[in-house]
């Protein structure tokens, strides 16, 4: 959408008049938009608008900070907002993890009060259908700092295509059950970890398809539901291709071992090389209903 505004020149000007200058307010509104001053969710109807990597949240809800089988970590960011169906998916999958005989699950980011971009980390995490929940499992309840500064649980071996020692079947569980879910529509897991859950037996492997290799996810699950039904304006993903996609990790060994050996050459390189400029990202236009909830009290 454009507009017309008229710009009256300096009376000395060599032109006079008015000339008409045409402004594309999506664009300009989209570079200027922080979702992340919002600290608390809008009012009205539930919805999750747009798609994960480009849209907003409207009347979103709270995971309670702590709760039966769960504990938020890194709280003081301010991602512990969800679609009301997220959050009910979580408390639910926490009890199911517990009476698996886990301790409690950490829950990493979900998305901010009304949804929208992160100034750092993900793209998605946008609609309040995400969520990340760590590997790293907690005895008792953390202390503040503890919470705040997570220690981390990386559970793959950076120098091959494989699960480190830091493996436990208890891993391999929690990601059936989440994937078991109706509404979850797939699992981001580092490729290594894809490839475990390929090489273990099991007695139904059909919600491996939903679990999906991606880069990074060493230290976390990355879950994403399916957009509710109800949600007109909710951009589903297609779907993952049939079958469990273990046939399609040869592919992503081949890159991960290419990338560690391509880190390890760059280590050789001269520090005086200059660095190529970084490339400009575009900047996504937003659902319209995403700037009205932008500028809603």
């Amino acid at each position: 959408m454009s507009y017309l505004f008229k710009v009256f020149l300096p009376k000395n000007a060599l032109l006079i008049g008015t000339i008409l200058i045409s402004i594309s307010i999506p664009a300009v509104f989209a570079q200027q938009m922080k979702w992340s001053q919002f600290d608390t969710p809008s009012l009205g109807k539930v919805a999750a608008i747009g798609s994960y990597a480009n849209g907003c949240l409207a009347g979103a809800k709270a995971l309670p900070l702590i709760g039966e089988g769960y504990q938020v970590i890194r709280t003081e960011r301010h991602r512990y907002y969800g679609h009301p169906q997220l959050v009910a998916f979580i408390t639910n999958f926490a009890k199911q993890t517990q009476a698996a005989g886990m301790n409690d699950i950490l829950i990493g980011d979900i998305s901010m009060a009304r949804g929208g971009n992160f100034e750092s980390g993900h793209s998605s995490h946008q609609v309040g259908l995400d969520a990340d929940i760590w590997f790293r499992q907690a005895e008792q309840t953390l202390t503040r700092d503890a919470r705040e500064t997570p220690q981390k649980l990386d559970l793959v071996d950076k120098s091959a295509f494989n699960v480190n020692q830091d493996w436990q079947a208890h891993h391999g569980t929690m990601i059936r059950l989440a994937a078991e879910s109706s509404e979850v529509a797939r699992i981001f897991v580092n490729p290594a970890i894809k490839q475990q859950l390929c090489n273990m037996d099991w007695q139904d492997d059909s919600w491996l398809t939903k679990v999906r290799p991606w880069w990074g996810h060493s230290l976390h699950m990355h879950v994403r539901l399916a957009c509710p039904e109800n949600d007109a304006l909710c951009q589903n993903q297609k779907a993952p291709p049939t079958g469990t996609g273990c046939d399609e990790l040869d592919w992503w060994r081949k890159q991960i071992l290419a990338s560690n050996e391509a880190s390890k050459q760059s280590k050789y390189k001269s520090k005086s090389k200059q660095k190529s400029k970084p490339k400009s990202k575009t900047v996504k236009v937003k659902p319209e209903q995403c700037q009205t909830l932008y500028q809603a009290e």
